[in-house]
């Protein structure tokens, strides 16, 4: 049986994405793969706004993630913590046994420019990671006036995880100065879990060279190696590669800018249907996603059930929470395909369901 998925990942796949990964498989040493992979270099590169190449590793955001900070760091890595996932990095830096900060907020709240910039000021760090969009709470952090902070210390550099916004809102990557950008296939892509992407600036690339200790899957150096001779370091997952080429040239029909527009329109109904129905926003309106909506349960619903009764009679799927937040928050993902209808007609089935329970 099959759900429509409205959590924040992984989200709907289409069936011409599916059917894109159907494509007879091909060896990933030969002219066809190289074909292949050059092909959606341009689509990706336009995405990410960098003239650097994009690279693609048969894993999820998480391996990238781990990977960067052992490609960069020789001093001390501050990760920016504001939820689930950020939080998780500062666990990861520790566990690679690196020297890790940490610049914590409370659930909900965002990333403040100025306390960056005071952390950095003590000289400790050399990289900064920051979570752009913490699904967990919905928080969309103020990318770039946080690369302003960054550009006043040439010496650190930045590892933006972008794996919930990519393609829902303009990232551009070259004009903002990020070092490492990082994404993951199953979020605002809509595309299934197990495929990553991320793109490196050319002095974080020099940098890499000169770290010891970074490991073989994920070292940037043996990326830029493969990518030269359009080829990954290890075996690549190339039905979803074939995917991703579906969906660039969808994207590309529709537009960059009609994309960012419809998941701005997509968010405003969503926050349109949370104060009608008196609930609110985790975070503050002016640091909310525009992919997905993490949403107070003020008036104490029972989330499970309403769950439930969505999955049974209606074929749909909401999140009711991650972490400490299960119960007393859900998050409705806007991102990907979805459109008003589709939109609509989640938000009329959970009218229906709320207005019984209520």
């Amino acid at each position: 049986m099959s759900y429509k998925l409205f959590i924040p990942g992984p989200i709907q796949v289409s069936d011409k994405t599916y059917k894109a990964m159907t494509t007879p498989v091909v060896g990933h040493r030969s002219p066809d793969f190289v074909a292949l992979y050059q092909s959606v270099q341009p689509g990706l590169q336009s995405l990410f706004q960098t003239k650097d190449p994009v690279f693609l590793s048969t894993s999820s955001a998480w391996g990238i993630m781990e990977g960067s900070i052992r490609n960069l760091t020789k001093k001390k890595v501050l990760n920016c913590m504001c939820g689930a996932f950020s939080d998780k990095w500062n666990d990861v830096s520790k566990r690679c046994g690196l020297e890790a900060g940490a610049l914590s907020v409370e659930w909900g709240q965002h990333i403040a420019p100025e306390d960056l910039r005071k952390a950095l000021s003590t000289g400790e760090y050399d990289v900064v990671t920051l979570v752009h969009n913490e699904t967990s709470t919905g928080v969309m952090n103020p990318l770039p006036e946080i690369m302003e902070v960054l550009r006043d210390f040439p010496d650190v550099f930045s590892i933006v995880d972008t794996v919930s916004s990519f393609t829902a809102v303009p990232i551009p990557k070259d004009e903002l100065g990020i070092d490492v950008i990082l994404t993951g296939s199953q979020k605002a892509l809509a595309l299934p879990p197990g495929l990553g992407l991320f793109s490196v600036s050319e002095r974080a690339m020099e940098r890499a060279k000169t770290v010891e200790n970074r490991g073989y899957y994920f070292d940037f150096v043996e990326f830029l190696k493969n990518h030269e001779k359009g080829m990954t370091p290890s075996t690549p997952v190339i039905p979803l590669i074939n995917a991703l080429k579906s969906k660039l040239e969808d994207i590309e029909a529709e537009g960059h800018e009609n994309r960012f527009q419809r998941h701005a329109d997509l968010n405003a109904i969503v926050h349109a249907w949370v104060a009608k129905n008196g609930f609110e926003l985790l975070p503050a309106p002016e640091y909310a996603s525009k992919s997905l909506s993490c949403i107070r349960n003020t008036r104490e619903l029972d989330l499970a059930a309403i769950n439930k009764r969505l999955k049974d009679e209606f074929k749909m799927v909401i999140d009711i929470g991650y972490g400490k937040l299960k119960g007393k928050t859900f998050r409705i993902s806007n991102m990907g395909d979805e459109t008003e209808e589709t939109m609509h007609e989640l938000l009329g089935n959970l009218d229906t369901i709320i207005s019984s329970q209520s």
